[in-house]
């Protein structure tokens, strides 16, 4: 199963994170299939690849807690439903 999970990257005591799409099994540092965004919780910083979420959460994807809230908070479920919409 594909998840949408948090990559650490940076230095000692300066975090941030790539969120990534990966293999559920791998490890937080193993081989990611792709980056789909970056997260600095120093700064608060944000920056999403949306169209690149969507796609993998349409193939099933399940995103973490965390890359839930962030992704809520950038708004990608609405445009996920809205997607969904077009469709039918």
């Amino acid at each position: 199963m594909v998840k949408l999970r948090l990559k650490r990257c940076g230095r000692k005591q300066r975090a941030v994170y790539r969120i990534v799409a990966i293999d559920g099994r791998s490890r937080r540092e193993g081989r990611d299939l792709r980056k789909v965004g970056f997260y600095d919780p120093i700064n608060n910083q944000t920056h999403l690849n949306v169209p690149a979420i969507i796609y993998f959460l349409a193939k099933g994807a399940q995103p973490t807690g965390t890359v839930h809230d962030i992704s809520q908070k950038a708004g990608v479920f609405t445009e996920v439903s809205l997607n969904q919409t077009k469709f039918y």
